[in-house]
């Protein structure tokens, strides 16, 4: 007698279908994916509005296809909510600057603005040859997770963030159900790796969490003449 041959399994079995993925045409440096919001196209800010009240217009300066923090005008921040999400965003500091540490072309974007000053930063600063504390330099999520490497371009150079964040989650009592995240390139290098944040920003003391939903998204005005360009974003 002859042991019966052994049956093959079938890879069919295994192939999933439906649903299919949705197309979404690419980018390219000058455009968004077909997908995206596009946040600021070049030519004006409709889509920012100043953050210390946000039923005025965002008060920088806009020219030659970015726009510039005019200083002293304060934060702006987005017309929009969102939760969780996919950013594009292109910054340079100016090849005029004059100072040090933090005050070297300072900005920073917040991932989700909480209130006055308040949100989840990731830092915006000139670190090519310019040395400050490790978690707050250019790229750092502020205070919290110091970025894997230092991939500044120098002064006068355009240089672009891709960054995934993931809101926190909270429960009807306001308890913390699941932390923020964040995945984040600079110049299309990795520099933070899925690091769970410990709260919003602090400048001093530790981090802690307050309940809140969706939020915009703002930029920092600290003074110096950072420019902004080519700005997306993609909710997830």
């Amino acid at each position: 007698m002859f042991a019966a041959a052994q049956q093959q399994p079938d890879p069919k079995t295994t192939e999933v279908w439906a649903p299919e993925p949705g197309r979404v045409t690419p980018g390219s440096p000058a455009s968004a994916p077909s997908d995206a919001i596009v946040l600021f196209d070049g030519k004006d800010l409709r889509e920012w509005v100043s953050a210390a009240a946000p039923d005025q217009p965002a008060g920088w300066t806009v020219a030659g296809g970015s726009f510039t923090v005019r200083g002293g005008s304060g934060d702006i921040q987005t017309r929009r909510l969102f939760t969780d999400y996919q950013i594009h965003l292109e910054w340079r500091v100016p090849t005029t600057l004059g100072g040090a540490g933090q005050a070297r072309g300072n900005s920073g974007l917040f991932l989700a603005s909480t209130g006055k000053g308040s949100g989840y930063e990731i830092q915006i600063l000139d670190c090519a040859d310019n040395k400050t504390y490790a978690n707050g330099q250019a790229a750092s999520m502020y205070k919290q997770h110091i970025p894997l490497v230092n991939a500044c371009a120098a002064p006068g150079e355009w240089q672009r963030y891709d960054v995934i964040w993931t809101a926190p989650r909270f429960g009807a009592d306001g308890k913390l159900l699941a932390p923020a995240y964040v995945t984040a390139l600079h110049n299309g290098v990795l520099v933070q790796n899925r690091v769970a944040l410990q709260g919003e920003t602090v400048y001093v003391g530790k981090p802690a969490y307050r309940k809140h939903g969706p939020a915009p998204i703002l930029l920092q005005d600290h003074g110096d003449a950072v420019s902004f360009r080519n700005i997306w974003v993609r909710p997830l």
